[in-house]
Order: structure tokens, then C-alpha cells, then sequence
């Protein structure tokens, strides 16, 4: 298992290598300031989705993630 630090470090390494620096500092202001919930976020980016549609749409994102583990 790894540590919170380092999960932090490879999320971090991730946005700043996606977004850049400024961005990365926006998405986290963002976060912050909006106590941002995850799950609640999941649930409501894909309610109504069929279960077809939200397969689809996880292979879709797995195919074009390259930090996706297989």
C-alpha cells in the first residue's frame, strides 16, 4: 500500500504534466474552494446514463488514458 504522500506526489505529477502549472494551481484552488465531493460528482456526471452507454463510455476512457492500469 502506498503512503498519502505518495498518492499525492503521482496526482499532483499528473495534473501538472496534463494541465501545466497554472491550471494545476486553478484545479486546486477550485477544489478547495468548493469542498469539492467526488462521488457526488461521479454520480451526477453520468445520471442517466444507460448501463451501455456508461460502458462505452469507460472503455472509451481506458483507451485514451495513459495512466491506466491493465
Amino acid at each position: 500500500m502506498i503512503s498519502d504522500i505518495e498518492i499525492m506526489s503521482r496526482g499532483i505529477d499528473c495534473l501538472l504534466e496534463k494541465l501545466g502549472v497554472v491550471e494545476t494551481e486553478r484545479f486546486i484552488a477550485v477544489i478547495n474552494r468548493e469542498k469539492f465531493d467526488y462521488t457526488k460528482w461521479q454520480q451526477q456526471k453520468f445520471e442517466g446514463l444507460s448501463s451501455e452507454e456508461f460502458n462505452e463510455a469507460a472503455v472509451a476512457y481506458s483507451r485514451k488514458n495513459p495512466f491506466c492500469r491493465k
